[in-house]
């Protein structure tokens, strides 16, 4: 028995959407490699030069050159620069040598520990609170007023402010919480906590615009006329028309708060990529700096391919919207 072959155009929106995305990633990444080598020969003067001073040894300043591949041609340059990416290698780092993967091995799960549990607790809090402020304020005012002063309020404090403040409270006036260090589960609140405030109340601001129109639509009335426990209505009906934006806002509000672990991990002295990165910024260590932005544009181009294959898989109408 021969089964009929599914039509040409059912496949069509998906086909096309996955390459647009796939392509769009591809040439992203071929940018921000291209950025990032051209970061070294944009510095003015001598990188090595820079990094180890003007007082260095001439002979070493040439070795280190030489170590680094700084004294061959541009193309050159170039093309074993992607041909090491591609290798896994990010070069070397002026100041102490080590391979700039290594470092960057070493201090990633650092960095991970804090915004993957930021992350979830944006999620999980900034959801269920849009929903719930949806619920009380759709038709009292002041509450709405009340809600949205809070969280406009607290939305637009920098996070190092936040950090601080938090500090001030927890670890100076209140002395509950460590300030410093990598030691113990209670050291990682006040990061979490620093990463994660600001983006629930954003998110949560979101969520209830998004639910309030979703309380309006029909399918909505009628579930309500049905007599269905508020818990099955909000569940089952509500949130899984949220999904779509919950998802996008989701992979937004992640890259955010990786790279807004730069901030955070030098309040709390915490030995991840972002304390690492500004280090070596001061240090002049290009190579370093050179590869930790790497890693940080990569990570934020692939989750945002993956939102929006997630938001595809979620809702397939956004493929054709997309074509």
């Amino acid at each position: 028995m021969v089964w009929p072959r599914r039509p040409p155009a059912a496949r069509g929106p998906w086909a096309g959407f996955a390459l647009r995305r796939v392509v769009r990633l591809f040439v992203s990444l071929a940018v921000l490699v291209t950025a990032s080598f051209g970061m070294i020969h944009l510095v003015p003067g001598d990188p090595v030069r820079a990094a180890l001073g003007v007082t260095a040894d001439p002979a070493l300043i040439a070795a280190r050159q030489h170590t680094l591949g700084l004294d061959r041609p541009l193309p050159e340059q170039f093309w074993n620069f992607v041909t090491g990416l591609a290798q896994g290698r990010l070069g070397a780092s002026i100041t102490t040598e080590l391979p700039v993967a290594q470092i960057v091995a070493d201090r990633l799960p650092a960095t991970l520990e804090i915004a993957l549990p930021a992350f979830l607790v944006t999620m999980l809090v900034g959801v269920p609170l849009g929903m719930a402020a949806a619920v009380v304020t759709r038709e009292r005012r002041r509450g709405e007023l009340a809600f949205t002063s809070i969280t406009g309020a607290i939305g637009a404090v920098p996070e190092f402010l936040l950090a601080v403040g938090l500090i001030a409270l927890f670890a100076v006036a209140l002395p509950v919480l460590p300030v410093a260090s990598r030691a113990g589960l209670a050291s990682y609140i006040l990061p979490i906590l620093s990463l994660a405030l600001v983006p629930v109340v954003m998110l949560a601001r979101i969520v209830r615009v998004e639910t309030l129109k979703v309380l309006g639509e029909d399918y909505m009335r009628t579930a309500r006329a049905k007599l269905l426990p508020a818990r099955l209505v909000y569940i089952r009906h509500a949130l899984p028309n949220l999904l779509t934006s919950s998802l996008t806002i989701g992979g937004l509000l992640l890259t955010s708060l990786i790279a807004g672990t730069v901030l955070i991990e030098n309040v709390f002295a915490w030995p991840g990529l972002g304390m690492t990165i500004v280090q070596a910024i001061t240090q002049k260590d290009y190579p370093l700096v050179q590869g930790i932005v790497l890693v940080y544009g990569a990570a934020a181009l692939i989750i945002t391919f993956a939102v929006d294959v997630a938001v595809a898989m979620a809702d397939p109408r956004s493929t054709i919207r997309g074509s």
